[in-house]
């Protein structure tokens, strides 16, 4: 079984050797530039990972995990645009470094590319794994959607964002297990426990995020301490706040989401005072470890050897207890 830094690896060899149209520049150059950001390449490793489990030749479906990253990638370009964020992975966004309409643009062009990549491999699975990542790539749109609109809304209940974060988010570490699986010609019922698997897991990576932007080092982190905040994104973390806090606490919570005009050191200061005087950091924490729980259980009915497993476990378990 290949560990993570040989499909790291593999996986960052492959995106170095991606050939790039040279013209227009201005749409190619943006492309290059993101995914040669780097991170932690999470969902083309979890595919490769899944199909590990029953193949060896994990380089007959190097496309299908790059198109999925691009995907990724192609929806980080996007987002950030829209939330007006500055820095990812410690770098500058696209619509920063280049402007608006690049982002626009030559987002559109790492969307095409994805479908292109993974629909261009040879596999006697492939129709199959095609329906599973258009069901996770339309679902990512519908939970960008969600996050939107709870932006305008101050009654988002916890199993609403749950629900949100699982579109968003999950959806594609569940996608690239599944597929993964699919491609290696895994039972249905493999299939549905790696889906599973990687759908809690995806939750509990979320929670993990929202923990970060609050409460991580925003040299290790990679993004702005506090983001979430500013832009009043409506996280785990605020809604259990806000359902716990005292009426003077809510009241301030109301007041800095309804400003329009602060100093945003002094609002993630105010707001991240009353998370901790409610507890929230601790509460935030025990339901990553319950999430976490629920998707080992769902990985340990896998009906492949354990050892086969280890990987994936470790895996997890690093994503658990990552710090950025």
């Amino acid at each position: 079984m290949l560990n993570y830094n040989e499909l790291y690896d593999k996986v960052n060899l492959y995106i170095d050797n991606m050939q790039y149209n040279a013209q227009p520049k201005g749409l190619y150059a943006p492309i290059k530039y993101v995914l040669s950001l780097g991170g932690k390449r999470i969902r083309p490793i979890l595919m490769l990972m899944a199909y590990n489990l029953y193949n060896d030749d994990v380089d007959t479906i190097l496309p299908n995990a790059i198109a999925l990253e691009t995907y990724h990638n192609f929806t980080l370009l996007h987002d950030d645009l829209m939330d007006r964020a500055d820095m990812r992975r410690g770098n500058m966004t696209v619509h920063k470094k280049w402007d608006d309409n690049t982002a626009i643009l030559s987002g559109d062009a790492m969307l095409i590319m994805a479908y292109k990549l993974f629909t261009e491999t040879e596999n006697p699975f492939l129709q199959k794994a095609v329906k599973t990542f258009n069901a996770a790539t339309l679902g990512v749109c519908d939970g960008q959607q969600y996050d939107v609109e709870f932006e305008c809304r101050n009654d988002v209940r916890e199993e609403e964002y749950m629900e949100m974060i699982r579109l968003k988010t999950s959806l594609l570490l569940a996608c690239a297990l599944r597929i993964g699986g699919e491609l290696a010609g895994a039972s249905e019922e493999d299939a549905d426990n790696l889906y599973q698997f990687g759908e809690k897991m995806g939750l509990a990576f979320q929670l993990q995020d929202d923990l970060l932007d609050v409460y991580g080092d925003p040299a290790v982190f990679g993004k702005q301490i506090g983001g979430d905040i500013l832009c009043n994104k409506k996280t785990f973390m605020l809604i259990n706040a806000y359902n716990m806090a005292n009426a003077a606490q809510k009241n301030q919570l109301k007041e800095w989401i309804d400003k329009t005009d602060y100093v945003p050191a002094e609002k993630i200061q105010a707001v991240t005072a009353i998370y901790d005087a409610v507890g929230i950091k601790a509460i935030c924490q025990e339901k990553i470890e319950q999430l976490f729980t629920q998707a080992l259980d769902c990985l340990a009915k896998v009906k492949v050897e354990d050892f086969k497993k280890s990987e994936l476990k470790a895996f997890a378990d690093k994503l658990l207890k990552r710090n950025k």
